[in-house]
Formats: C-alpha cells, structure tokens, sequence
C-alpha cells in the first residue's frame, strides 16, 4: 500500500510540476510574442499584417493535422516502445503532407484568394513549418518536457531576430521579412530540437515499416488524432473566413492582429499543457488502474480551469478597453468586445480540453473526433443564427463560444459514460 501511495504522490506532484513549468514557459513565449505583435501593430501596415497572419494560417491548416501524430505517438511509444517503426510511419505521412501542401494550398493562395505573396515565400513557410512539427512531435513522444519548455519561449524570440535581421539588415520590405522571418526561425527552432535531442536518443534510420497488429491501430489513432487537430484549427479558420466574407479588412484587421493573439496565448498557457502533461499521465494511471490518481488529476483542473477563467472574465470586464488602448492603437479598439466575449467561454475550453485527453487516454480517438465535428457544425450554425440578431462582428466570438461549450455537453456525456463502464473499484483490504 506504501509504494501505490508513493507512486500517486509522485505522479500528481510530477503533472504539477510539469504543468507550471510548461505554463512560465510559455508565458515567457507570450511576453516576447506579444511585444513583437504589438510592436509591429505600431508601424506595418494593418492590411499586410492581416495578410500575413491569413497565409499562415491557411498552410498551417494543412500542416498542423500531423500534430494530431502528436497524442497517438506519445500513447503508442508508451506501450510498445517501438519508436522505430512509430517515427517511420510518421515520417512518410508528414512528406506526403508537406507535398500535399505545395501542390495544393500554394495555388489556392495565389490563385484562388488572389494574397499578394511571392512563391519562394510560401515555399518557405512550408518547409519551415514542416521541420518544425517533426521534430516538436519526436520530443513530445520521448517526453523531453525540458526541451519542450525551452523552444516555446526561443520560437517567439527567433521569430523577432530573425525578422530583425531581414527588415534591418537584409533591407526587405516588412511583409517580406515577416515571411523569410518565420521560414528562418522555424527551421533555427527544428534544428535546435535536433541536436538537443540526439544528445540523449539517436535518430532512428529510414526504414521500412512492419505494420503488425499495434502499429495499425497507432496508424488508425493517428489519422483519427490528425483529423480531429485539423477540425481544431478549422474552428479558428472558419472564424476567419467568416469575418472575410462578411466583415471589413478593418474588423479582420482587429480579429487578426488583437484578438487572435491573445486567444492563442490563452490557448497556449491554460489548455496546451493539458495535451501536453495531462494526457500521458492519464494514459499511465489508466494502464495501472489507478482511478483515484485520475479523480485527483480531475479536480485540480477543474479547479484551476474555475480561477484562470473567472480572472480572465474580470480583467476583460474591468480594464479590457484600457489594456487594448494601451498595447495598441486606436483604431483597434473595435476588438474589446470580441474579447470581453471570449472570456465569457473560456472556461468551456479548458474543461473541454481535459475531457477530450480523458477521453483519447482510453482509446475512444474517433469519438473525440465526432465531438470535435459537431463543435464546428455548432459553430457555423450559431453565427447564422446570432446574425439575424446582430451585424457586429461579436456575432463571430459568441458563435465560437457556442461551438465549444456543444462540445463541453458532449465532451460531458462521453466521460460520464466511460465512467459508468469502468469496473467497481475493489474496497481497501485492512492492514
């Protein structure tokens, strides 16, 4: 009884821990991130940043479903501890992924949205983002919380060197440097996880795959995982087309440079470290069976989810207006509603966020998808629905609220049924 004791003392007290240094790293990572943005706010043209920041998303729409690799792999090279074969799979799918892209979202931009971008930039974008998920995903699997921790706060730095040295020192224009800035820090980034890691694990060669019985279904958790990040980020993107088609440049200026921002460091701070600590240690205790351990790790999320949240409300609600004057100028203004009512739903999202891992953590990876599809199907049809209300772009916010706390009820139900299927816990035998 001492050693279980011993091992759930530890297992709660190394999420802690984990937890909180994920969070000062990346609050380190928003600080400098922040002060970029609100530092090129001040002086590059609204258009062109809002320009930027729509490119990358629509190539990062298609990149990031191979972070989805990311929670199949970490379950995966828990159990079978083959990282060859997991490494190789992911390998092949990411090449595919990264060719995919060039073929088909570079003519998109350039043709079908008609975005003023070169094509050696986008080029570039790809490339850079492509090396960076692979190496991101290869630490995350071998849990190197140090190294992981590390690179969120050196991306946003690099970001700005890297833009420095462009625009001041290679004399590019700012949309330009914007562009071969983040190619040049994204393939800096990857390659410092590279060789921090291969100090500690050698890289696994090229190599056929022997798809036998586990790494079919880490194949199939993987393609379901990778489904379900994209409709993560298509939330976010059908937010952006949205305001598109029926917004100004000018509110899509304020979505993009004010409230997008700051909607990814919150997401980036708070609800991040979920997948990324809280996820495999739920994964362990399911596979010792040690529920209580899994009620402890509940609670105190919950709890937190209820302080930042309840913070967060208070802040947009008192000096929301003030922060964004201060930060940036004035004609941003028209943001401050938009993230008084993103507030509101925030809590929605953490909450949700340790559902879906409770849920993967057992296996149930399509059901996480089915929830995630609906969230977007919510959404869509909130925003037409709010629109007959309102012409305001908070009509965009409050849809996307709408669309996660569906998911929260669902998300809800799903663990309340995994929960009525788990077997009665045995009664403590007396010493």
């Amino acid at each position: 009884m001492q050693v279980t004791q011993d091992v759930q003392t530890d297992s709660l007290t190394r999420l802690k821990q984990a937890f909180v240094t994920g969070m000062w790293a990346s609050l380190a990572s928003i600080i400098i991130g922040f002060a970029f943005k609100v530092w090129l706010a001040q002086w590059v043209a609204k258009g062109d940043l809002a320009l930027f920041n729509s490119v990358v998303d629509l190539i990062s729409l298609s990149l990031i479903l191979m972070t989805g690799f990311r929670s199949s792999m970490v379950v995966s090279y828990s159990q079978t501890r083959n990282d060859r074969d997991i490494i190789n799979i992911f390998r092949y799918f990411l090449i595919g992924m990264v060719l995919l892209t060039w073929g088909v979202v570079i003519p998109y931009i350039k043709h079908g949205l008609h975005i003023r971008a070169e094509y050696l930039q986008l080029v570039g974008i790809i490339f850079g983002l492509g090396f960076k998920v692979y190496f991101t995903n290869l630490v995350a699997m071998y849990r190197m919380y140090e190294i992981s921790n590390r690179v969120t706060w050196l991306e946003p730095l690099a970001n700005a060197l890297m833009f420095g040295i462009c625009y001041f020192g290679l004399g590019l224009d700012a949309l330009g440097s914007l562009f071969y800035g983040l190619t040049f820090s994204s393939l800096g980034i990857a390659g410092y996880m590279y060789l921090h890691r291969r100090r500690a694990i050698a890289t696994r060669p090229l190599a056929k795959v022997a798809l036998g019985p586990e790494m079919r279904s880490y194949v199939k958790k993987s393609f379901t995982a990778s489904l379900e990040a994209g409709a993560s980020i298509l939330m976010i993107y059908i937010t952006v087309l949205l305001t598109i088609r029926h917004f100004s440049l000018d509110e899509l200026g304020d979505f993009q440079v004010v409230v997008r921002p700051i909607f990814t460091y919150m997401t980036l701070l708070f609800v991040f470290p979920i997948y990324r600590f809280v996820l495999p240690e739920l994964a362990v205790n399911l596979r010792s069976g040690d529920h209580r351990q899994i009620r402890l790790i509940r609670s105190w999320i919950f709890r937190l989810s209820a302080v930042v949240s309840t913070i967060f409300f208070m802040v947009m609600l008192i000096w929301g207006k003030s922060l964004v004057l201060l930060l940036f100028p004035a004609d941003y203004v028209g943001a401050v509603p938009v993230l008084f009512h993103f507030s509101i739903f925030f809590i929605f999202m953490m909450l949700n966020g340790y559902q879906l891992a409770y849920i993967k953590a057992h296996g149930h990876f399509t059901e996480s998808l089915i929830i995630r599809l609906v969230g977007i199907v919510a959404l869509v049809a909130a925003y037409y629905l709010v629109a007959e209300f309102t012409a305001n772009v908070v009509a965009i916010i409050v849809a996307l609220g709408l669309g996660y706390l569906a998911m929260f009820i669902l998300s809800t139900l799903a663990e309340r049924r995994i929960l009525k299927s788990l077997p009665a816990e045995p009664l403590p035998q007396p010493s």
